[in-house]
């Protein structure tokens, strides 16, 4: 029997017939949010150091990363399959030209099967579909869009540097070129309660995205939202609350929605102020899918 919350794991094996592993890569594109000729500082819960692995500083080019990962995904998982999937800063920030070129070197063979590319709604225009839509017409894309919440008054407060207009004009547009959408929702932020986050789902669901992320807050060290949680300005959710609201959301999304993340991972080498429970991976994991079995 099928299970009946619709995962990216069980959406991909159904699709190719077998295991299809993501390849995180890092392009080095960055973030209009953090540049200095038009960023404003940043999103408030933002690592100081980035969403980059340091590969792209080290000089590790996009196919050398491509074939380390996925030697690496069939040594640790077996898989046989793989999706490119662009996941550090904002990767759809540069020049379509430059855009295609490193779009093509990650598809360096026929196992190769599928692009996925994060970006942010302020980064998606005609010329950028336009390249994109080129490879969804040989393999399986999607665009995940960060958007954290469906309140302007949130986004405003997290300085996310963008509205939730800017995220339903670049959801249309990619909808209206038949590229398919991966929605990035934060439960926990500062000024929310429970009936706010689950709006943003419904929101979602209205819009008909064809998947979406759930994080949890977490605040880092040297953070911009360090200020605010020593000012007492929030509290984290409970591990038993976040788990509560993310089993609420994906009941209230279209039963076709793809979830393809649960929880976010706090990065390693940063030292996490809270909560305590996000690194507790498996644990978030089993108490959320044991409503579902």
């Amino acid at each position: 029997m099928a299970p009946r919350i619709n995962t990216l794991n069980h959406y991909l094996k159904q699709l190719f017939g077998k295991r299809v592993q993501k390849i995180p890569l890092d392009a080095g594109l960055g973030c209009p949010n953090r540049d200095r000729k038009t960023g404003t500082g940043g999103c408030i819960y933002c690592d100081p150091n980035g969403s980059g692995t340091g590969l792209h500083k080290k000089g590790v080019s996009i196919r050398e990363q491509m074939q380390n990962g996925i030697k690496w995904a069939r040594r640790r998982y077996g898989a046989g399959l793989f999706i490119a999937y662009f996941q550090s800063y904002s990767n759809t920030y540069a020049p379509p030209q430059r855009l295609e070129a490193l779009y093509k070197e990650a598809l360096l063979s026929p196992d190769v099967v599928g692009l996925f590319i994060a970006t942010r709604p302020d980064c998606v225009n005609q010329d950028v579909v336009r390249v994109i839509k080129k490879f969804s017409k040989t393999h399986l894309v999607t665009v995940e869009l960060g958007l954290q919440s469906a309140h302007d008054r949130t986004l405003k407060r997290i300085n996310r540097g963008h509205d939730v207009a800017e995220f339903i004009r670049a959801r249309t547009l990619l909808k209206k070129n038949r590229i398919p959408v991966c929605a990035h929702v934060i439960f926990g932020l500062p000024g929310e309660d429970h009936k706010d986050m689950l709006y943003t789902i419904e929101f979602l669901g209205k819009l008909q995205v064809e998947g979406v992320k759930f994080h949890q807050l977490y605040v880092l060290k040297d953070s911009l939202m360090e200020r605010l949680y020593k000012k007492g300005e929030f509290e984290f959710l409970s591990m038993e609350e976040y788990c509560t609201l993310v089993v609420e959301a994906i009941r209230r999304l279209p039963p076709h929605t793809v979830v393809h993340r649960l929880q976010g991972d706090p990065p390693h080498d940063r030292p996490l102020l809270g909560p305590g429970w996000a690194t507790k991976k498996h644990e978030i994991r089993t108490a959320i899918m044991s409503h579902f079995n």
